[in-house]
């Protein structure tokens, strides 16, 4: 039997709504919040024929875990792996373009970063299962849909991983203060796997041995480095400039 899981938020419900309906088993609900956002997202519910339950402020903090659920709780079944990396890169139109997180526990952060991936055409996003959050319900509510859109793969090996990336011809850059190169003067318009490290730790060595290249973004104020969402951002909208879309 599979475990359940808790969504909330607008965007974190709506979205499984939208993509996997009959995932979602009771959808909670601020019984006093009748606006026109609530309106329709009951609506949704409702043509999907799911249970919906009005709920109190309390019961729907305790819910979630935490305050910050806009009136809005849902109970979900988990949705399957559908695909390994093989295949869905064998599926990918064009080059391929990744996001590898090596260290990224914070789950605020990890959906930061799923949401700034989705925005860029981020084909998946891979993480190892022992250095790494898993999708909760935190990570979820922060990435306002992307963890129901973008594939977020945690694999055994982070280094086998990338050497089998690099079998594929796809180039593997990392990200590093001290690199020699900057951003900008990388070429990222190939197939691409973009490793970044948690803020301060940055990657671990030997994962930082297996990049084929290290990149840095430049530094201009007193702050040292960005937030690993942040610098994603950076690095992904600068392939994304260089793909010319």
């Amino acid at each position: 039997m599979s475990t359940q899981q808790t969504l909330f938020g607008f965007h974190a419900v709506g979205v499984r709504l939208k993509t996997a309906p009959a995932s979602v088993t009771e959808v909670h609900v601020d019984a006093t919040r009748r606006d026109q956002r609530m309106r329709q997202l009951v609506e949704r519910a409702q043509a999907a024929k799911v249970r919906l339950v009005d709920s109190d402020d309390v019961r729907l903090t305790q819910l979630a875990g935490n305050a910050r659920h806009q009136g809005v709780v849902a109970k979900v079944t988990p949705l399957p792996q559908g695909h390994s990396l093989d295949d869905l890169l064998d599926a990918v139109d064009g080059p391929p373009l990744l996001l590898v997180l090596d260290g990224v526990t914070d789950p605020h952060n990890l959906g930061a970063c799923l949401r700034v991936a989705d925005g860029a055409g981020v084909h998946a996003v891979i993480a190892p299962k022992d250095h790494a959050v898993g999708l909760n319900a935190t990570v979820a509510k922060v990435a306002s849909g992307a963890a129901e859109t973008v594939p977020y793969l945690m694999v055994t090996n982070l280094v086998r991983t990338l050497n089998e990336l690099k079998e594929r011809d796809i180039r593997v850059v990392g990200t590093s203060d001290d690199a020699p190169i900057t951003l900008y003067e990388a070429v990222l318009d190939g197939p691409l796997a973009l490793v970044l490290g948690a803020e301060g730790r940055g990657l671990r060595q030997l994962t930082r041995k297996t990049c084929d290249v290290l990149v840095r973004i430049p530094m201009l104020g007193a702050v040292e480095s960005l937030n690993v969402s942040v610098a994603s951002g950076v690095c992904l909208f600068e392939a994304r400039r260089q793909r010319g879309g």
